[in-house]
């Protein structure tokens, strides 16, 4: 059966279907995923190894430093656990799972979105404030300033990750009423065969087994004296 002819349940096929290296690399979710996990990590890299002179936050506030590194690292990290988990989503069965997940993701990369707002704002604003004259050592100038661009473009790249997983979401609901697929998880599409016509079975009567002997004693007749 061809993989795209088959029934789909929130972007995956039935639970135990065979998994495709190749198509899922193609995923446009999977690829933005790939380029946000990128861009976190140039982020939190920059700020991390030269975003500090003296021990001194070269955005003129140390909590801009600890802001961009901690979002990140939780970029990072978030990136790795979606992606485990569409790996692993063929072999979800329970359709309320696989909208639980889907959904998850979909408001979480909402948030993302907006705390890398939030993060390129910050550390944008903080550096204009910076005066170079008052920090030593700006041989590290160009990655203070990929990490502020890198936040920029990691909006993009969650807001991208938005689309795809609303459109995996709402597909996923139309799916489930147009292509027939179903939750077999929880037994309620198991039916079973009636019993076979009576005409059918050798072992089985062909009327019920007490009507002879009803009939012998309706129509008894009592002797004549």
């Amino acid at each position: 059966m061809n993989p795209s002819m088959e029934p789909q349940a929130f972007g995956a096929g039935r639970a135990g279907s065979a998994f495709d290296a190749i198509e899922f690399l193609k995923k446009p979710q999977v690829i933005l995923r790939i380029v946000a996990w990128v861009f976190a990590i140039i982020v939190f890299a920059c700020i991390a190894q030269e975003g500090y002179a003296n021990n001194q936050c070269r955005y003129n506030n140390s909590g801009a430093c600890g802001y961009g590194i901690a979002i990140g690292v939780i970029a990072f990290l978030l990136t790795i656990a979606f992606t485990g988990l569409d790996v692993y989503f063929p072999n979800i069965a329970n359709i309320k799972t696989r909208k639980i997940i889907v959904v998850t993701e979909l408001i979480i990369s909402a948030i993302m979105v907006f705390l890398w707002f939030i993060g390129f704002c910050y550390l944008a604003d903080q550096w204009r404030q910076q005066d170079p004259k008052d920090m030593p050592g700006w041989n590290g100038r160009n990655s203070v300033q990929a990490a502020i661009a890198f936040s920029f473009f990691s909006i993009l790249a969650w807001g991208g990750l938005v689309f795809f997983t609303f459109r995996r979401y709402r597909e996923g609901v139309s799916n489930l009423f147009s292509s027939g697929y179903e939750d077999h998880s929880t037994g309620g599409g198991q039916t079973y065969a009636g019993y076979p016509p009576a005409g059918n079975n050798p072992g089985s009567f062909s009327q019920p087994p007490f009507t002879a002997t009803q009939q012998a004693q309706s129509n008894y007749q009592p002797p004549a004296y």
